[in-house]
């Protein structure tokens, strides 16, 4: 049984190979417009946001995760790393201990001896990548149509960061402060309130553990109308390519789960002209979307990802051994990031505009 995964939209089709720990790891395109060309120089600018061992807050597995593309003998459209950094044998000691919330129990009821014995398989975080290379061409084919995909760590451990419903639903300010962050090293807005986080992980670190968070992503220059009903609609089709990064949980738009202390009253969403005569919605608690379709450029469209902690921390957790049948611990062994969210800002960016672009194009826009 094969463990590749793959996705497959409305045009677009992703097949995603490899382990943390395999030779390579790529993704197999199809569905791409004739006219696609790759922009290497974006590809690689979203593949260092999102590398490993860059700093203290992440992973020290370092990993140039430079970009080769292909044609591959069917006609898709190949792009893959080679893995050069690679200790499959830090796993050595948990073939029949699974490690608690990881996949490696999962793995072995559904795929039993092809399940990955090393970092996590095709369910680690290391499988990020691909999905940011296939990502890449859509978020540079988006920008071409107008269309800015923008995230920022939104909390971490109780410390936001400025977010978008502090301000007014077209507030350009925070727009201008939010497309800034892609050049930062630690992508928030609010520098104080990064420098608070990185604190926290750091704390996080020397104990042995980890920390979870939530990233906000806006988009700004959604055309209208685009999405449908039911099983069209924006934020399930988002949705499902989010939940392919790991560590994300949750999902939400909009206000989210802060709807079910307000009364409709309160969040329903006014209608209103401007003095210059522009159609605008007074706020925006359903975050651009309406019935599933796009509102346009009246107000973007908002949402966030929970992240949990990473599960591969230092410290000595109760687990099993499978082979003997009894209760056991575990130390897990190898290199982990302390918190993964920093690293998933470029990958939560890469997921959504894959979801908008395939859209697009199955409306043929």
């Amino acid at each position: 049984m094969s463990m590749n995964s793959i996705y497959r939209g409305d045009v677009l089709s992703l097949e995603i190979y490899g382990e943390s720990h395999s030779p390579t790891i790529g993704v197999l395109i199809e569905g791409l417009p004739d006219d696609i060309t790759v922009n290497e120089e974006r590809t690689a600018a979203l593949m260092k946001r999102r590398a490993p061992g860059q700093n203290a807050w992440s992973t020290p597995r370092k990993e140039k995760d430079e970009v080769i593309w292909e044609k591959a003998d069917d006609g898709r459209l190949h792009g893959y790393i080679i893995n050069t950094n690679t200790k499959p044998k830090d796993y050595a000691s948990i073939m029949n201990t699974p490690r608690p919330s990881h996949a490696d129990y999962t793995a072995r009821i559904k795929y039993g001896d092809e399940a990955s014995k090393s970092g996590g398989g095709i369910f680690s975080g290391r499988m990020t990548a691909p999905l940011c290379i296939a990502g890449s061409i859509a978020l540079d084919q988006l920008e071409k149509r107008g269309i800015g995909i923008f995230s920022h760590i939104k909390n971490i451990g109780g410390i936001f960061d400025d977010k978008y419903y502090d301000h007014g639903p077209r507030d350009e300010e925070f727009k201008t402060a939010l497309e800034k962050v892609a050049g930062k090293e630690f992508p928030t807005i609010s520098d104080r309130a990064g420098d608070m986080m990185k604190a926290l992980i750091e704390e996080a670190r020397m104990d042995c553990d980890s920390v979870g968070g939530a990233i906000e992503t806006v988009i700004y220059g959604m055309p209208e109308g685009v999405g449908g009903p039911l099983f069209g609609g924006i934020e399930g089709k988002i949705a499902q390519i989010l939940y392919a990064i790991p560590a994300v949980k949750a999902v939400e738009f909009g206000n989210g789960y802060d709807i079910v202390a307000m009364r409709g009253s309160e969040n329903n969403d006014a209608f209103a002209y401007d003095g210059d005569g522009k159609l605008g919605l007074v706020t925006n608690h359903c975050g651009g979307i309406l019935g599933g379709i796009s509102v346009g450029d009246i107000a973007p469209i908002v949402f966030d990802c929970a992240l949990k902690p990473t599960p591969s921390i230092g410290r000595e957790q109760n687990t099993v051994n499978i082979a003997e049948h009894k209760n056991s611990t575990i130390n897990i062994q190898g290199r982990h990031d302390p918190c993964i969210v920093p690293r998933a800002v470029p990958v939560t960016e890469a997921a959504a505009a894959l979801a908008i672009w395939d859209m697009l194009l199955a409306e043929g826009r």
